[in-house]
């Protein structure tokens, strides 16, 4: 077996990815600044998108799932009248349209239609399979494809400011959304088309408007040394602060780590919550079965 090359990192860094370049993209460039071992990312972003980013090292990428299924919060800024075979202003202008009756009034009322659980239809520019391709490459070479429709969850979708046909609004969403769909999908309520000029990703999860890490800060952290690039970096357990945390002692901690379920007097009934030792180290994560004990999953 080949040995992985490369510094064994474990935590979590939150990169503000730049725009015009895919998350991959982004991934593959912070791994060789840290010349990691191993790294992944939690939710791609478009080319287009800026914003956080959340790049795993080492055992925090056991937790991806976890961020992947996490709720996300977006600034996005769109543009009426105009439609693009992309949903973003990456794509090819397909339609225009007036657009200089629209109120503030409207764009509010037809976002209030598009909150709560609502039916989307994945674009055609997403990085979804069908029969094992890619949909974007295949909408690249001028093929659509029929695609099942799912349903997501829009908590909110504020107006924030109209500036002609230049439009601020905020996004609260869960996992699956597609911006881009939603405000395709504004754009025909108010019967003028949209499509999305800037989207930026400011929450994910537990992570709340975080502070975070450019790739230029890394790029000068890099070049002076690795140490300076380590301090970037935040625990596994960050991504799990807003779940409740258990400190076992020496006798259950022997039972988790032979895997068996514990019984803890006065635990959470339900969900996810966090393990650490007696001394205060990170073991990971406790699911809460039907009947009350908490079943363990190492992430070491």
């Amino acid at each position: 077996m080949r040995r992985r090359q490369g510094r064994e990192l474990n935590g979590l860094l939150l990169l503000d990815k730049p725009a015009g370049v895919t998350s991959n993209r982004a991934l593959q460039k912070v791994k060789k600044l840290f010349n990691a071992a191993k790294a992944g990312h939690t939710g791609s972003l478009d080319p287009l998108a800026t914003g956080l980013l959340v790049i795993c090292f080492g055992r925090a990428t056991k937790i991806s799932q976890y961020l992947l299924n996490a709720d996300k919060q977006y600034d996005v800024t769109l543009k009426l009248g105009v439609v693009t075979d992309t949903g973003d202003s990456d794509g090819a202008v397909v339609e225009k349209r007036d657009a200089s009756l629209i109120t503030d009034d409207d764009i509010g009322q037809h976002a209030m239609t598009l909150t709560g659980h609502i039916e989307q239809i994945p674009p055609m520019y997403s990085a979804l399979k069908f029969q094992g391709a890619r949909l974007y490459k295949l909408a690249r070479k001028g093929i659509e494809v029929k695609r099942q429709a799912r349903t997501v969850n829009i908590y909110r979708f504020d107006l924030i400011r109209k500036d002609e046909d230049l439009i601020n609004m905020h996004v609260h969403c869960s996992k699956g959304t597609y911006v881009r769909t939603l405000i395709e999908d504004l754009g025909g309520l108010l019967g003028c088309g949209a499509h999305v000029v800037e989207l930026r990703r400011t929450s994910l999860g537990p992570f709340i408007n975080p502070n975070l890490v450019s790739m230029s800060e890394l790029e000068n952290c890099a070049a002076s040394n690795n140490s300076k690039l380590d301090q970037k970096l935040l625990c596994v357990d960050s991504a799990f602060h807003d779940r409740p945390a258990l400190s076992l002692e020496n006798d259950l901690m022997q039972d988790v780590r032979n895997g068996h379920p514990i019984w803890i007097p006065r635990s959470p009934t339900n969900g996810v919550v966090r393990i650490y030792d007696a001394n205060d180290q990170f073991y990971g994560l406790g699911t809460i079965l039907e009947d009350g004990r908490i079943a363990p999953k190492c992430l070491s």
